[in-house]
């Protein structure tokens, strides 16, 4: 298994993570002989199953609306610690539906937005390559991040998009006199 070449590409003539997109492309390692990716949320990665297919459908949409239905409402409750048990109970649920293990085999994340927002990039399966989006702590699953015209971001073009929106603010900051 290697990685998508265009960002094994970043790796060998940019570097190994540091400026980028949100808060930056997560630093990759070597670490007791074996290859690490370094930053917030770098560990829901499995990287034991980085050969498998990332699967681009994810828990069923109908379950997902029915399970946020449920979701227990603390002012449904008379006593704090009943709520606390009936959110706990949900979460457990919920946690399953939408954190399951197998909804990001094949997949690194590489950034984080803020909090608790994510992109992955795929390794392998049939979006290798591409970076998705993962709100999943907003209650929405990863979908791929599109560019202006609706296609899905390669690395590449998720990392250049970057870097033109720097430039274009660079370039309108007056220049110090």
């Amino acid at each position: 298994m290697s990685l998508p070449g265009e960002y094994r590409d970043f790796l060998l003539q940019v570097g190994a993570g540091g400026a980028g997109p949100s808060y930056g492309v997560y630093p990759v390692r070597l670490i007791q002989g074996r290859w690490r990716w370094e930053g917030d949320g770098a560990e829901l990665a499995d990287l034991s199953r980085l050969a498998e297919p990332f699967q681009r459908e994810g828990a069923d949409p109908e379950a997902v609306q029915l399970l946020l239905s449920e979701r227990p409402e603390e002012d449904g409750f008379e006593d704090i610690e009943d709520f606390d048990d009936a959110i706990e109970a949900w979460e457990e649920r919920w946690e399953s539906v939408m954190w399951s293990a197998d909804r990001t085999v094949g997949a690194v994340v590489i950034s984080t937005l803020e909090c608790a927002a994510r992109e992955w990039l795929i390794i392998s399966g049939p979006e290798r390559g591409r970076i998705w989006s993962d709100n999943r702590a907003d209650d929405e699953d990863l979908k791929p991040l599109l560019d202006d015209n609706g296609a899905s971001m390669t690395f590449a073009r998720w990392y250049l998009t970057w870097l033109e929106k720097v430039e274009r603010q660079l370039a309108s900051v007056p220049a110090a006199g």
